[in-house]
């Protein structure tokens, strides 16, 4: 056998065995946890009824108005005044009712008799006031739910007073066509904030920013709603149990929710949720494409379902860092790489080089269809492809006219050049725990070598991902999910250059290291003004032609690059009854309605 044979079987068997040491560990990982369960179910004196489901991050911290990347927790902790059914309509919550003044700039909620924290004090007016005044509008408490609230123009916030204990008034600065369904985030409890709102730590920052974090006892984590946390075992799980204090009822007054407690396991990995999924340790698995033939075959024997919510709100995109600013005197990114990031045709050319079709039928096989905007295809507000939205098809000649157009050229070995001389040469990021966005950016790689532009590859922790995108900033281009609205509002933070999850061009926000030197090109600047201006207009037909507007510029400038919006699937055992899979708003929206059945 030849040496270069040799050393290619070895090659092989490197990689099978690499393959099977990953399979196992996953196996190991999924039986441990599957025994741990058993043996905690054992230890309980009587059964109680319970799901298990998976949770793909760890929590950084339990206090509702900070959480970001563990959003999933306010599922079963927390209400607002209304919440969004599985349809995507308003539905009252906390609030039983409202009314709007004709000039559309008072709004007056009225709160459900009795209600009660899960430490069984009352939950009035006060609460509510106080999440608004004292924590979502405080200039320094950096909560997401502010860019939510900012209105009009002069960027005001409504005010907000208490009538009376069971009714509150907002005035609005100016009609916001998107207010009511804003005010489905979360209340959070006046009496146990609000001493950490006016207290200040060492460095100025008020003391609610470090209050309730992961290391928080539970039994002091109080919520509304129909869950409280019973325990957390970091990288492990976090249990939920029945909120006694729950609000709701069903028709013959019985309590809800139904189901005692919930089990998320903390799995990173999506492959070892599915081995543990079919061995069944869960009840529950999101259904990436990779897994679909598999689960559907298992589907009667497993005893579970595949609930197809069709096409999810979200995307698939490309991004650049944008941003020309630094930190600590140092650029966030490589000037010289940032020429060719803010230079449109640059851009424009890299959306013609990707080749979405190959990565829906390849990596999709086919369950889903190409993201061509921000807005949602189920929006009223989608622009769709034949009303005149710009479209980037696979076309290298096309690209490569783009680039030379740009100034750039090529060497006698086919690699791409900037006018300098520099090789184009970029890192490509992605979530190293996402395996379809890990192949994405394999096919991504070798599409873009097609026009001569190296690409560094760059699979992270989700951890790494994520505070990279918004805390540190330093990145260079990243292949992500993305949300796509509905509401095109509920996503204006993404839009409003001033706001906190403007990833492309990222401002330093409250109690972070602040960025010199940042610049809002003209283009982005106009799309966050139609956005204000959007959510300011009542008449329907006007506002369809802003947010037209908007995604007009979008693709023209693709500050993301949208690749693919897949099918949104999960697996969900039979026992669990009620189960309403929703692509806009996820599995467990109803968890208050559902209940167990025997196996």
């Amino acid at each position: 056998m030849s040496y270069y044979k040799l050393l290619k079987n070895n090659k092989k068997y490197t990689l099978i065995r690499h393959r099977w040491l990953v399979i196992l560990l996953a196996l190991i990982t999924a039986i441990a946890i599957i025994i741990s369960n058993q043996i905690n179910l054992k230890n309980q004196a009587t059964p109680i009824s319970q799901v298990i489901v998976s949770f793909p991050i760890e929590p950084t911290t339990f206090n509702p108005a900070l959480i970001v990347e563990s959003a999933y927790t306010l599922n079963y902790t927390y209400e607002g005044l209304v919440k969004e059914n599985g349809r995507g309509e308003i539905e009252p919550s906390l609030a039983e009712s409202w009314q709007t003044s004709p000039d559309k700039k008072q709004i007056i909620y009225t709160l459900r008799k009795g209600l009660k924290w899960s430490d069984g004090k009352p939950l009035t007016a006060e609460d509510v006031v106080f999440t608004y005044n004292e924590i979502y509008t405080n200039p320094a408490i950096p909560t997401y739910a502010k860019d939510f609230f900012i209105i009009g123009k002069n960027r005001t916030f409504p005010t907000v007073r208490k009538l009376d204990d069971l009714r509150v008034e907002f005035r609005l600065p100016e009609p916001f066509a998107p207010f009511i369904r804003a005010t489905k985030l979360e209340i959070l409890p006046a009496h146990i904030f609000r001493e950490s709102v006016k207290i200040k730590d060492q460095e100025g920052r008020p003391k609610f920013m470090s209050t309730w974090g992961i290391d928080t006892p539970p039994k002091n984590i109080i919520v509304n709603g129909p869950y409280t946390i019973e325990s957390y075992t970091p990288s492990q799980r976090i249990i939920f149990r029945k909120n006694p204090y729950y609000w709701r009822k069903d028709a013959q007054g019985n309590s809800q929710p139904y189901i005692e407690r919930v089990i998320g396991e903390i799995i990173p990995s999506q492959d070892t949720s599915l081995i543990q999924f079919r061995s069944g340790g869960l009840d529950y698995v999101s259904v990436n494409t990779n897994y679909f033939s598999l689960l559907k075959h298992e589907e009667g024997k497993g005893k579970f379902t595949i609930y197809n919510g069709g096409l999810f709100i979200g995307s698939t995109a490309i991004t650049f860092n944008l941003n020309k600013g630094s930190r600590n005197g140092q650029p966030l990114v490589d000037p010289i790489k940032s020429r060719w990031f803010n230079t449109v045709e640059f851009r424009q050319a890299i959306a013609y080089v990707i080749n979405r079709q190959q990565i829906l039928n390849n990596i999709y096989k086919g369950l889903g269809q190409l993201q061509n905007s921000p807005i949602a295809v189920q929006s009223k507000y989608y622009l769709p492809v034949q009303a005149g939205l710009k479209v980037y098809e696979y076309n290298l000649q096309k690209a490569k006219e783009l680039l030379l157009k740009a100034g750039f050229k090529y060497n006698n070995q086919g690699q791409l050049l900037d006018e300098q001389g520099n090789l184009v040469r970029f890192s490509l990021m992605t979530n190293a725990n996402n395996n379809i966005l890990q192949a994405m950016g394999v096919l991504i790689k070798q599409n873009l070598s097609d026009v001569g532009i190296t690409v560094d590859f760059n699979p992270v922790a989700t951890s790494i991902f994520i505070n990279k995108l918004t805390q540190t900033f330093d990145w260079e281009c990243q292949v992500l999910e993305v949300a796509v609205g509905q509401e095109p509002n509920d996503w204006a933070n993404v839009w409003l250059p001033e706001t906190g999850w403007h990833f492309f061009n990222q401002k330093s926000q409250a109690g972070q290291t602040p960025i010199t030197g940042r610049q809002v090109a003209d283009w982005e600047q106009k799309i966050g003004d139609l956005y204000i201006q959007a959510a300011s207009e009542v008449d329907e037909a006007k506002r369809k032609a802003i947010y037209a507007e908007t995604q007009q510029i979008t693709q023209e400038y693709l500050p993301f690059i949208y690749l693919v919006n897949p099918l949104s699937m999960v697996a969900v055992r039979n026992r669990i009854q009620g189960i309403q899979h929703s692509a806009l708003i996820g599995t467990f929206w109803n968890s208050y309605d559902l209940k167990l059945t025997e196996d």
